[in-house]
């Protein structure tokens, strides 16, 4: 008679996700399916209510999200969180707003899980470094305008900050587009050092909240009047920055697309304007 073995428990590991910007559309196919069987979830507070109610109604919610100047996980408590789940067994995942690993320090945790034997999945999701300015009309490329686009972080640790402020004119000085991520809170000084780089003052800029999703705003301006005009309208984080000539593409886009809508519903097939390229 052949003898009884025990299946072995499954190897500790945990899926960390991209949830992308917040509309629940953007969620990538792999994501979706690893958040309906997840039994325990690690989430950042940019993670859309939306995306969390795909969640398994009884999967365990763990609020690990950091807010600037308010409430705060520490990182070495997310990662020894994460590290104690998934040895017990549970189908872990781990959710972080727009891509793990731009500006979200997912390479961080997945370093932390190797050390300790644990295996990660690593979902990209999109970030809202494309995702925000494309939802407001502006494409971070164009031919004839930008040949390239440049990602920054507004924040950094306190040690690290002046070293990063200075990139911010080396980065300006380079030309292109620049997209800051967290920069509300130090908006004056990147508008300060983009035009100390010989950025003219009227290079278009523009700031974009809550990027793809119902409450959505965006504020345009100049570099000259931007900061003004942030404040009047009272935007918070999530903003997404951007600096540029191709945010003066956004109003032309804009309008071409609700003459399309309108086309659309009307015509089928009927032409629209073109977009014109600016010199």
């Amino acid at each position: 008679m052949k003898a009884l073995t025990l299946a072995s428990a499954p190897a500790p590991s945990v899926a960390l996700i991209g949830a992308g910007p917040g509309d629940p559309e953007l969620l990538t196919v792999k994501a979706a399916r690893l958040l309906a069987s997840a039994e325990v979830v690690l989430f950042d507070n940019l993670v859309s209510e939306q995306i969390l109610a795909l969640c398994p109604e009884d999967a365990r919610m763990i609020d690990v999200g950091k807010i600037p100047g308010g409430k705060a996980t520490a990182q070495q408590v997310i990662n020894a969180l994460l590290i104690k789940e998934a040895r017990q067994g549970a189908r872990v995942v781990r959710l972080k707003g727009g891509d793990p690993f731009v500006f979200g320090r997912g390479g961080e945790e997945a370093i932390a899980l190797a050390e300790h034997g644990i295996a990660c999945e690593i979902v990209p999701g999109i970030s809202s470094c494309i995702a925000a300015p494309a939802a407001a009309n502006i494409p971070v490329t164009h031919r004839h305008v930008s040949t390239h686009f440049t990602v920054v972080t507004g924040m950094s640790a306190r040690a690290e900050q002046d070293n990063l402020e200075e990139s911010w004119e080396k980065i300006a000085a380079a030309g292109g587009t620049i997209v800051f991520l967290m920069g509300v809170r130090k908006l004056d000084r990147i508008v300060a050092r983009v035009l100390a780089a010989g950025r003219a003052a009227t290079t278009p800029a523009a700031m974009v909240r809550a990027g793809t999703r119902e409450e959505q705003e965006v504020v345009t301006g100049t570099l000259e009047d931007i900061v003004s005009k942030v404040r009047e309208a009272n935007l918070k984080s999530p903003a997404v920055f951007v600096v540029g000539e191709v945010v003066a593409l956004r109003d032309q886009l804009t309008v071409l697309t609700q003459v399309a809508e309108q086309q659309r519903d009307d015509v089928p097939g009927a032409p629209v304007p073109a977009l014109a390229a600016r010199a």
